[in-house]
């Protein structure tokens, strides 16, 4: 150990030697204090929700069903959706598809990013509810309210009875 302090010891310090000992030991603390353990994984990723087309019209006992995608822009899966709704207008039931009966803002954990919801009315009234779909992460949630008319049985064709016409015997036309 001595032989190795004597030979450092006995070098001759340069002004190279000197500027490149400085400039290792400045990289070497700058290399050292940029790293951080860290890994910087993106976890909430903005998301919509698609809705494919539905009826607006809807009677009393009738159910319509509404069908659901969500589309985030980025895919981590431990990401979890939940939905709720909240009805202000009418009279009726939200239900997932072979799932539970949804409460008025309560919130649902839904197990797919494609989903069913069946909504029944209970009364003849215009039906209005809101539906907001959110993430565990606490991003933008995604809402959109959802309108029913409501229409008697005679609504289908403005209470007009259409009866076919008999239109007698056919001869055919011979050439």
């Amino acid at each position: 150990m001595t032989t190795i302090l004597n030979k450092i010891g006995a070098m001759r310090l340069t002004p190279a030697r000197f500027f490149g000992f400085w400039a290792t030991l400045f990289a070497l603390v700058f290399t050292l204090s940029s790293c951080t353990d860290d890994l910087d994984v993106q976890q909430s990723y903005p998301f919509t929700v698609e809705v494919m087309p539905y009826a607006e019209k809807i009677v009393k006992g009738q159910t319509v069903e509404l069908r659901f995608e969500i589309k985030p822009e980025g895919n981590y899966t431990n990401t979890l959706y939940t939905i709720r709704y909240f009805q202000y207008d009418g009279e009726g039931t939200l239900k997932l598809f072979d799932g539970p009966v949804l409460v008025n803002n309560d919130r649902v954990l839904l197990e797919s990013k494609t989903f069913r919801l069946n909504y029944t009315a209970k009364s003849s009234d215009a039906h209005k509810f809101l539906v907001v779909v959110e993430d565990n992460f606490g991003s933008t949630p995604w809402e959109q309210t959802f309108e029913f008319n409501g229409k008697s049985e005679s609504d289908d064709n403005g209470g007009v009875t259409i009866q076919p016409v008999n239109p007698g015997t056919l001869t055919p036309i011979s050439r």
